[in-house]
């Protein structure tokens, strides 16, 4: 009885010193290190203008206005949704995925004024694997600046110009895809004369 009564202690002293350990000091510690190191990823890579958050610059949000360069569809809720971030779970087999691809290609050409022979970027019309993508492919924002510029009422090289300045090229000089920040691109739009 002695023996398992020790035993019961010496358990429940190693769980404490463990839970204290795992739940207080390491979250602690790798909080100070995130915020002493890096604090403005570790607070969410807010933007902030005026002093008002406006966005992340690693979550995706939805912009309407033609004077905006729009970002991929999302399939995140009732779009760019947060709190419900998720694909579709539509294959390329699909016919639901088809018929709403095909529908976005249409939106796309109406609404950038394309020809029937441009060829659309994927990203243009299709959700991420999130739904909540920040960036696009520098060809689907290329082929939004003319819309962009005529919205605005700016010349369309400077859009380009714009454009090419905010591309990111891929991490390490070879892992994924270059791409343009959705939100950092109309928000520098924001501050054109």
């Amino acid at each position: 009885m002695k023996n398992g009564l020790q035993q019961l202690k010496i358990s429940l002293l190693v769980s404490l010193l463990t839970l204290i350990l795992l739940c207080g000091i390491y979250p602690a510690a790798i909080w100070g290190l995130s915020q002493a190191l890096f604090p403005a990823k570790a607070n969410g890579s807010l933007i902030e203008r005026e002093g008002k958050a406006v966005g992340s610059e690693l979550l995706g949000q939805n912009f309407a206005a033609e004077k905006y360069f729009h970002p991929r569809p999302s399939a995140a809720g009732n779009g760019y949704d947060a709190a419900n971030s998720s694909g579709s779970n539509l294959g390329p087999t699909s016919q639901k995925q088809f018929d709403a691809v095909k529908e976005r290609v249409a939106a796309y050409r109406k609404e950038n004024g394309l020809a029937a022979n441009v060829l659309i970027p994927a990203d243009a019309v299709t959700a991420s694997g999130s739904g909540l993508d920040p960036e696009i492919s520098p060809a689907n924002a290329l082929l939004q600046a003319d819309r962009v510029a005529r919205a605005r009422g700016l010349a369309a090289p400077r859009i380009v110009a714009l454009i090419r300045n905010h591309i990111r090229g891929r991490s390490l000089g070879v892992l994924g895809d270059p791409g343009v920040n959705v939100l950092m691109l109309n928000l520098a739009l924001d501050g054109m004369k």
